[in-house]
């Protein structure tokens, strides 16, 4: 089984290099990397329409072969699917991670993390995004042991529209209280950015300074919740859009031309 790992945090971070190992401990797997070059954190799903784009073959002790890529982790998806496929590799799976931070409720529509794995569900391989819920994480254990667990369940379901979104507590694997399938909400900000008058002109930098949740009454099935009260988050997501409820009160609607 081929696995092509990506990531956001770019090819030096050490969550990327902990899922290949974890993934590369299964006998039965062969790992690709193509990573972004840089950080590429909030990039989402999108790709570099105005430069050419550089790849560069990297030296990785758990992949086959390793590539960084001069743009963003849709970028890295695309390109590596294809610069893999030129050499008869043909990829079965596609993970990304494991992110450093939380890629939780409505953060997900901002993560390059799940635009990675978004590419590879658009490209008809079933793919799963992989998240540690720390800044300065102690350890990828637990992250690294969902992603081996998620590798042997997306192998036997999966619906390649299907991505799973795993994030893990930042603690050892006997330490979480469990694994809760989720959904996400919306995830509130006291700022996102903020005003930088050191510069001329004026500017603004990212804050990013999330609100916790008040878990006293949680409901345990939104993913935040998960987190919080100390278990492992899997959301199943989905790159289709359509609000299907609405679609019957739209149809009602004059849509005659002007």
């Amino acid at each position: 089984m081929k696995i092509m790992i990506s990531n956001d945090d770019g090819y030096s971070s050490p969550g990327i290099h902990a899922l290949a190992a974890a993934l590369d401990s299964i006998e039965e797997t062969e790992i690709y990397i193509c990573a972004p070059e840089k950080q590429q954190s909030g990039q989402s799903h999108s790709l570099t329409m105005d430069r050419k784009l550089f790849v560069k073959r990297e030296q990785a002790e758990h992949a086959a072969e390793a590539v960084t890529v001069s743009g963003t982790p849709a970028d890295c998806v695309m390109i590596g699917l294809d610069y893999f496929a030129a050499k008869g590799i043909v990829i079965d799976m596609v993970f990304s991670g494991i992110n450093i931070g939380s890629n939780l409720g409505s953060d997900t529509i901002y993560s390059g993390t799940v635009g990675a794995a978004m590419e590879g569900a658009l490209k008809g391989i079933p793919s799963t995004a992989v998240s540690v819920t720390a800044e300065k994480p102690r350890t990828f254990e637990c992250a690294a042991e969902l992603a081996k667990k998620a590798y042997y369940i997306v192998k036997e379901k999966m619906d390649p529209s299907v991505i799973l979104n795993i994030n893990a507590p930042d603690v050892p694997h006997e330490e979480i209280k469990g694994v809760l399938v989720t959904h996400t909400a919306v995830r509130d900000y006291e700022e996102w950015f903020v005003p930088d008058e050191s510069s001329d002109p004026e500017g603004y930098v990212f804050s990013g300074r999330h609100i916790a949740l008040e878990c006293g009454s949680c409901d345990m099935s939104v993913d935040m919740a998960a987190i919080e009260n100390g278990y492992a988050s899997v959301t199943p997501l989905r790159y289709d859009l359509t609000h299907y409820d609405e679609i019957d009160t739209y149809k009602k609607f004059d849509w005659g031309i002007l």
